[in-house]
């Protein structure tokens, strides 16, 4: 049993996580939540239009550019805990190190292969709702067809910076829908082949 194609909402805005992902600001202050975001959308958006990288010589380099940037911003190893859920305790910490690596290679790529889906897409900022440590940002993703998509970021402070731990697309959110195909699979075979499927699907998408 492989991991299941995401909804609908999460191919249709393939590039949403894409769109969040950059670093923190150039000197000054640091950003709260929602202009942490706007400044990542901006930086993604510039390496998503820029001519240049669209060559297909340029793909690893257009490539490298995406990942430092979603590398800079989510983090992993919360989204991974998260996403395994019951399931994280019973791991050794090699088993949680591996884990994390292995999530992350396939969420990243999940969105990375979808990079070139991007068409004009515009994001709009609607708003941040901040809780201690914990904060929300909400956004539109507007379609070429005018079609409004709605986008929620979680995202916690770490230190002195906002990082993303989950993202919600038409109320569908991410860790949730890994977690249930997580949990689902590990009801059903042993951890290890449960860690075979996810490398064999990892394999699969590094290929595409």
């Amino acid at each position: 049993m492989m991991p299941r194609c995401l909804p609908a909402a999460y191919r249709a805005s393939s590039f949403s996580l894409l769109l969040a992902a950059a670093g923190t600001a150039l000197g000054g202050a640091a950003p709260g939540p929602l202009d942490t975001i706007r400044q990542g959308t901006e930086k993604v958006l510039s390496i998503l239009r820029d001519p240049t990288l669209k060559a297909p010589e340029k793909k690893a380099e257009r490539r490298k550019a995406m990942v430092d940037g979603v590398d800079s911003f989510f983090n992993w190893p919360d989204m991974a805990q998260r996403s395994l859920g019951i399931h994280w305790p019973k791991r050794t910490d090699a088993e949680k190190k591996e884990f994390v690596a292995l999530y992350t290679e396939l969420v990243r790529d999940t969105y990375l292969t979808k990079a070139d889906n991007y068409s004009g897409e515009q994001v709009r900022y609607e708003g941040e709702k901040i809780e201690g440590d914990y904060a929300r940002v909400s956004a539109q993703i507007i379609t070429t067809r005018n079609t409004e998509i709605p986008i929620v970021y979680s995202v916690k402070k770490f230190g002195d910076q906002w990082l993303i731990y989950d993202v919600a697309i038409e109320g569908v959110r991410l860790v949730n829908n890994y977690r249930t195909q997580f949990s689902s699979m590990l009801d059903g075979m042993s951890y290890a082949e449960f860690l075979r499927q996810l490398q064999a699907k990892v394999a699969g998408l590094k290929k595409e």
